[in-house]
């Protein structure tokens, strides 16, 4: 029988919550701090990573995942210890996919070569636009020239680099969105991460909505315009979406990511980070400490920095791994969701959404349409019962 992490991957994410300053777009558990302690920082990673081996030993990883708040201001030495650490405890796929998340404002060439000789070898830059009114609006602290710089040298040390742009923006036209585009395509990457500009709760955007401050944002109808113009041009450039946020060259798309969308095992390390893996026939919900704080104390006074664990549902299961799928070009694979719960669909809804073009049905897979890719969400609420 084929194992979970044998059917879409088994993956390490190592959560570093702190940056330089806070967007007012990000939700993510991200935290400014002028005063870390590395060395007692290190010494926690490589504790809760040690203690979550035990219940994937037998595993094969084929990813590890830097992402944060901004890990491109870790020492080179803590990223060093950690894969090091990983290395010595998990054998790995021959194509072992090391990621570090960057920004444009905390790197240079010393830098990058020095993650790259700890063992990093694919790079994602969190450009968000080449406009600097723009960056200005998005709370970033780098200007466009910065984050042309920082791409062209990470090209220049790594064979594999990503980058994100943020598309939807207040006051920004197609006709802008159609040249910064174009103007990012000639940078040459392989993979590019481009989101639609959403405005979460929680955030200092979302709080100046709720009272009128944030003008100039598109309507449906613009964003729906930009969304299948970038289809179009990122098809053209031989980028095409492989998820409904990312496209890359075919063979160069995030494997790291790829394991949470085919519903694979990963392990979450640090603060607010989240897990999910197999033990025996049981599917673990796992997820740390979100404070930094008391991650970094817990596992001083308790010898870890977890919350309690979750056993999912089978019909939990298959509704994470339907929700997730679906966002793939690829498609939802029918025999595996339903050999965790043949009731999640409603079955009557199926024909009338074929109909309407917004999915297919293909070698036993579910696939989302690219008419129905922008509307996502609708179409899950249709199937899901």
């Amino acid at each position: 029988m084929v194992k979970n992490w044998q059917r879409a991957g088994f993956g390490l994410y190592i959560h570093w919550p702190f940056c330089q300053s806070k967007c007012p777009y990000c939700d993510f558990n991200s935290h400014v701090s002028s005063n870390i302690d590395h060395e007692a920082w290190t010494k926690a990673y490589l504790s809760e990573i040690s203690k979550n081996h035990h219940h994937s030993s037998e595993k094969i990883l084929s990813t590890v995942f830097f992402g944060g708040g901004t890990p491109s201001l870790m020492p080179s030495k803590t990223i060093e210890a950690i894969i090091t650490h990983i290395l010595s405890l998990w054998k790995t796929s021959n194509q072992l996919e090391i990621t570090l998340e960057a920004n444009p404002s905390s790197i240079d060439v010393s830098r990058f070569k020095e993650y790259k000789s700890a063992g990093v070898n694919r790079v994602s830059i969190g450009v968000q636009s080449l406009d600097n009114i723009s960056l200005k609006y998005l709370g970033r602290l780098h200007n466009g020239k910065d984050a042309i710089t920082a791409v062209q040298t990470a090209q220049s040390i790594f064979d594999r680099v990503s980058f994100d742009l943020i598309y939807a923006r207040q006051n920004q036209t197609i006709k802008d969105w159609e040249k910064e585009l174009l103007s990012a395509l000639s940078l040459g990457t392989n993979h590019m991460s481009l989101y639609q500009l959403t405005i979460e709760d929680g955030t200092v955007f979302g709080d100046r909505a709720k009272i009128g401050k944030l003008p100039g944002l598109p309507s449906e109808d613009l964003s729906a315009d930009m969304y299948t113009l970038t289809q179009e041009i990122m098809n053209n450039n031989r980028l095409p979406l492989y998820e409904v946020s990312n496209h890359a060259f075919p063979g160069e798309e995030s494997r790291h990511n790829l394991i949470y969308w085919r519903g694979g095992d990963f392990i979450g390390i640090g603060p607010g980070a989240h897990g999910r893996y197999y033990e025996g026939p049981k599917r673990k919900a796992t997820v740390m400490a979100k404070s930094p704080n008391k991650w970094l104390s817990q596992i001083d006074e308790v010898g870890h920095g977890a919350e309690p664990t979750t056993i999912l549902s089978k019909s939990e299961e298959a509704l994470e791994y339907l929700m997730m799928s679906a966002r793939l070009v690829e498609g939802t694979d029918l025999k595996f969701l339903k050999s965790l719960d043949l009731n999640l669909i409603k079955h009557k809804n199926i024909k009338g959404l074929i109909e309407l073009g917004v999915i297919l049905i293909k070698n036993e897979r579910m696939i989302l349409t690219p008419k129905g890719r922008p509307i996502l969400n609708s179409v899950l609420s249709e199937l899901i019962s």
